[in-house]
């Protein structure tokens, strides 16, 4: 039997086989062509020699020339590999190989045939060549070899032997089962490529209807915000922005306002303000007035507001306030400096824009660090805010020290709370003995209005302009009172009557009395200007105007002092003429009783 295979039908090329690759498939290459010509033995045993192929593992016997009746030599070792069969026939059967039962791939068909019956090897695919069907059909089964080839290679063509004359391993049919693996693998995986572009594409549409979502969001609060500034008057262009009221006349509106007076418990003085809040047009204003403001007293006399303080109260002061100013005044609060000190600590500090470093008073040193540093945005205790708020360098008007006021009463109704309950606790925390004309309750609430403007920006501080004689003018002040208070200046005629101070020097206290008393018979205004704190033998009497020498003559008739006395010099605060009482003025005995 021949263990060749020839590539293709009627070829003369034959192969043998050489080994197997890693998959398990036999390789084969071509054979070397064999002389035709008889026996050599030279010739043939150098074939021999130079048939051996040291690298291959399945080796071919020597091919004999002719029969010698000898068995072909056994091959020391048989891998399941063919054996050289004679070109001759001698009728003789081959050497079987000691290994000649070895089965490589399991399939239970002995290699050993038996008489006169060669066994059919094994082809590449596991098949082995049925020798009985090949005595049948009378036919020489065809040796399953292959052509050297790639794992990759395809297997010879199918023999034309019957299906049903061939012996097939279950290992022949493993090629369907992995295709079918295959088929569900491939299967498996377009169905996660198709899930997995599902999933991107249900997240895509996700994301865009969140996008959709906010976009629609974001516009209707626009649209909202835009809304309710145009009802409540605030949106920016439009005719309704101008504040609520501002087209009633001013007159009209309608205006809730305290007077606050800060008295300096250990400096001495006092700082006036009104706190105002229009409820029409829903602003609030701190407005600040000078000391020097003149007002008419109970008697009819001309005062300041600083002695009004001192001296009527806050009853008459607010009166007075009202006629010179037109205005209604609800209430009066007296705020001391330690209350100012408890109110900043209870809102929890201020900040205040400082215009001035305010030096400690408890330092003794030269150089110290300030009490209150000069900056914006300044962080003021209690303690810090009552010293900015009272502090007056030397030389200073009193306008400067006034404003400063201002501010810290604007600070502290930005940090109180507008919560009219909480505001009303916070002044009930305080402890305050209040005016009769203003309630805890009252005045918490009026509070807590102004908090909730200056919250919003819609408040502000304007200082009060009054001339150098304490009257008011009707073109500068005009802004605040008619504007903010919704007044009329109603100044004390300076036409009507003489304004005369009386400053008393004479050490003793009931001459001011006195004075003022014939004064006023005589129809002079009196304005107090306050007690002297050294003693005068000698009277003065003054004027700055040369129109009013005159009447600083007349004075001094009326008072009973020589008009030697009469100098021209400075008026003090808004008299025309002032006059220091000495120790040669006369006092009568009813009076210092």
């Amino acid at each position: 039997m021949n263990d060749r295979y020839d590539g293709y039908a009627g070829g003369d090329q034959q192969y043998e086989l050489v080994g197997y690759d890693e998959y398990g498939q036999p390789v084969y290459r071509p054979v070397p062509q064999q002389p035709a010509q008889g026996y050599d033995g030279y010739d043939a045993r150098q074939q021999q020699g130079y048939g051996y192929d040291p690298y291959a593992t399945g080796r071919q016997e020597p091919v004999q020339p002719y029969d010698t009746g000898r068995q072909p030599p056994v091959s020391s070792y048989d891998t399941g590999q063919h054996e050289t069969v004679s070109p001759y026939d001698t009728g003789q059967q081959p050497s079987v190989s000691s290994y000649d039962s070895f089965d490589p791939f399991g399939t239970g068909a002995p290699r050993g045939g038996g008489t006169g019956a060669t066994q059919a090897p094994y082809d590449a695919y596991g098949r082995s060549a049925d020798t009985a069907g090949a005595a049948s059909t009378g036919r020489q089964p065809r040796v399953a070899e292959q052509t050297a080839r790639i794992p990759q290679q395809a297997g010879p063509a199918e023999d034309d032997a019957p299906r049903s004359d061939r012996d097939y391993g279950t290992e022949q049919f493993a090629f369907v089962e992995d295709q079918e693996a295959e088929s569900e693998d491939v299967i498996d995986w377009l169905k996660f490529t198709e899930n997995r572009t599902e999933r991107r594409e249900e997240a895509k549409r996700r994301a865009r209807s969140r996008i959709v979502a906010l976009v629609v969001v974001a516009a209707l609060v626009v649209a909202g915000g835009a809304g309710y500034l145009w009802y409540s008057g605030r949106l920016p262009g439009t005719a309704s922005a101008a504040k609520p009221g501002t087209s009633t006349p001013v007159a009209a509106q309608k205006r809730d306002v305290i007077v606050v007076h800060l008295h300096n418990t250990k400096g001495g003085g006092t700082s006036t303000a009104l706190l105002v809040d229009n409820t029409t047009t829903q602003r609030g204003t701190t407005v600040l007035l000078p000391n020097s403001l003149a007002l008419t007293d109970d008697d009819g006399s001309t005062t300041t507001l600083a002695k009004s303080v001192d001296n009527d109260g806050s009853s008459g002061t607010r009166d007075a306030l009202d006629t010179v100013l037109g205005t209604n005044i609800q209430g009066t609060w007296r705020l001391d400096t330690p209350y100012l000190n408890n109110l900043v600590e209870l809102v929890g500090n201020i900040e205040v824009t400082t215009d001035t470093d305010v030096p400690d008073p408890a330092s003794k040193k030269k150089g110290d660090p300030p009490l209150v540093k000069k900056g914006a945005d300044q962080t003021l205790s209690g303690k810090t805010a009552v010293a900015y708020a009272t502090y007056r360098a030397a030389g200073e008007a009193q306008n400067a020290q006034l404003e400063r006021f201002g501010q810290v009463m604007q600070g502290v109704m930005r940090k109180l709370s507008s919560d009219k309950q909480a505001a009303t606790t916070t002044v009930q925390t305080l402890a305050q003995i209040l005016d009769p004309s203003l309630t805890d309750q009252d005045l918490g609430a009026f509070l807590a209005k102004l908090a909730d403007l200056a919250k919003g920006g819609d408040y502000k501080t304007a200082l009060l302009p009054v001339q150098q004689d304490g009257t008011l003018n009707a073109n500068t002040s005009s802004g605040v009172i008619k504007d903010v208070l919704g007044g009329t200046a109603k100044s004390p005629d300076a036409g009507s009557a003489v304004r005369v101070g009386i400053e008393n020097a004479t050490g003793v206290k009931a001459a001011t009395g006195q004075a003022r008393v014939v004064l006023v018979n005589g129809g002079y205004t009196f304005l107090d200007s306050g007690s002297s704190s050294t003693v005068q033998s000698v009277s003065r009497i003054t004027y700055g105007d040369a129109a009013r020498k005159a009447d600083a003559v007349e004075v001094a008739k009326t008072l009973g002092l020589p008009t030697s006395s009469v100098k021209k010099g400075k008026a003090t605060g808004n008299a025309d003429v002032s006059v220091v009482l000495g120790q040669d003025y006369k006092i009568t005995s009813g009076s210092k009783g």
